[in-house]
């Protein structure tokens, strides 16, 4: 029985070191070396101080800036830890809402949110994701016809043409990986960087 149980330790230990220690370690050293930008979380830097990442969503609630989807994540409740809290972006919290279709919840933040947007622009429909979260409630970008419904807003807010904040939003448009994997998107983040930009 001992001479079947010590190979299978042997091969357990074998494992666990080159699955668990070897390969994730080369893997993370090749990543660096090859795409340190991304290996290092993609993070973007102002005057030399991390503001975010790339792949983060942020809160923008100035009318001064593009604002991105509606966060689903939430934190413990500091005065009860059995209640929690909205807590948008909370990378440590990453999840949609739960929410299903028939949710009166989710049904009744929707019409607030869309009379909301309707009364900032009028004259055009509502794109899907200024209004529902997405699947991490982390999400970092929108759809151009998002930030695009966005533009009168911003343009007032700072005193810029229209068409000037327009050509902005057409600039930062990223395609589709490859031209053929995902859908076009604008990162929120980098706009607004984009947009300070041309005030100053």
């Amino acid at each position: 029985m001992l001479k079947e149980i010590r190979p299978a330790i042997v091969l357990l230990v074998a494992l666990t070191l080159i699955t668990g220690l070897v390969y994730p370690l080369t893997l993370t050293g090749i990543a660096g070396v090859i795409f340190p930008y991304q290996a290092h979380g993609s993070l973007i830097e102002k005057d030399g101080k991390v503001i975010g990442s790339a792949l983060i969503g942020q809160v923008f609630a100035d009318d001064k800036y593009f604002h991105g989807r509606p966060s689903a994540t939430n934190a413990p409740d500091p005065k009860d830890a059995t209640k929690t809290v909205d807590a948008p972006y909370n990378a440590i919290n990453s999840m949609g809402s739960n929410l299903g279709p028939t949710s009166k919840a989710l049904a009744d933040r929707l019409k607030g949110d869309v009379d909301t947007l309707k009364k900032e622009n009028p004259s055009v429909a509502v794109p899907v994701d200024l209004v529902t979260t997405s699947g991490s409630g982390l999400d970092p970008e929108i759809s151009p016809e998002a930030a695009l419904f966005q533009v009168p807003r911003v343009a007032k807010a700072r005193g810029l043409p229209i068409e000037r904040v327009r050509a902005l939003v057409s600039n930062q448009i990223k395609g589709r990986v490859l031209g053929l994997l995902g859908e076009p998107r604008v990162n929120v983040l980098q706009l607004n960087l984009a947009l300070d930009e041309v005030r100053s």
